[in-house]
């Protein structure tokens, strides 16, 4: 079992990074940054789970507040989301300094979208995405598909999906992942809805470990 320690790290005119880091309880050969939705933060018990699980396979996890959860502590993001790219891409240079292996970048919901729209930005970025219930369009809304960047994306990317998720149906998802150009895989999560189950997210976080691991992780 590793450790696990509040983390901030703050620098003149960057944004700064806040949140935990979860230490394996042997050597780390990667890192995984994970970030929430839009009505959460970096406590929300998924991302605990996950964290937990993937620090259990030798992977150094940052679970941090995006910028705009850091401004205040309720409420939706502000704008376009380009502040808290901004906050994600300094999350990933902080890490880079601290872990020697490659870097992963993941979220739920909002903070995985906006994580998928910064490696498309820059695909040299991170080594891999994971995507817990991505918001593929507002619920009822299925014409507003947050797709535009998918042609774009050229990082591997795991999503891990609810098959009762308003946001995107499991059909829905399949077809939208037909747009990316780099390898995808999607693992459903059966009778789940956005928030992937709330009772047993340790068994859905070694589910997403084991496939990310066999998908994304291995060299």
């Amino acid at each position: 079992m590793g450790a696990v320690e509040s983390f901030v790290n703050q620098a003149p005119d960057q944004p700064s990074v806040r949140g935990f880091l979860h230490h394996p309880g042997n050597a780390a050969n990667a890192g995984l940054i994970l970030t929430h939705g839009a009505g959460s933060n970096c406590g929300a018990p998924l991302l605990v789970a996950m964290a937990e699980a993937f620090a259990d396979a030798a992977i150094v996890v940052l679970r941090c507040d995006l910028p705009f959860r850091q401004a205040r502590p309720h409420g939706p993001p502000f704008g376009n989301g380009a502040k808290d790219r901004a906050g994600l891409k300094r999350a990933v240079d902080v890490l880079r300094e601290m872990v020697p292996g490659r870097i992963f970048l993941g979220g739920h919901s909002y903070g995985g979208r906006q994580a998928s729209m910064l490696a498309a930005e820059d695909p040299a970025l991170c080594s891999g995405l994971l995507l817990l219930s991505y918001p593929l369009h507002p619920p009822e809304k299925p014409e507003q598909l947050r797709t535009a960047h998918f042609p774009k994306l050229q990082t591997p990317a795991l999503f891990v999906h609810g098959c009762r998720d308003p946001f995107g149906s499991y059909d829905e998802l399949q077809s939208a992942r037909a747009l990316i150009p780099a390898p995808t895989e999607l693992l459903p999560v059966e009778g789940a809805g956005h928030d992937l189950g709330r009772r047993d997210y340790d068994t859905i976080a070694q589910r997403a470990v084991a496939s990310f691991l066999k998908f994304v992780a291995q060299p």
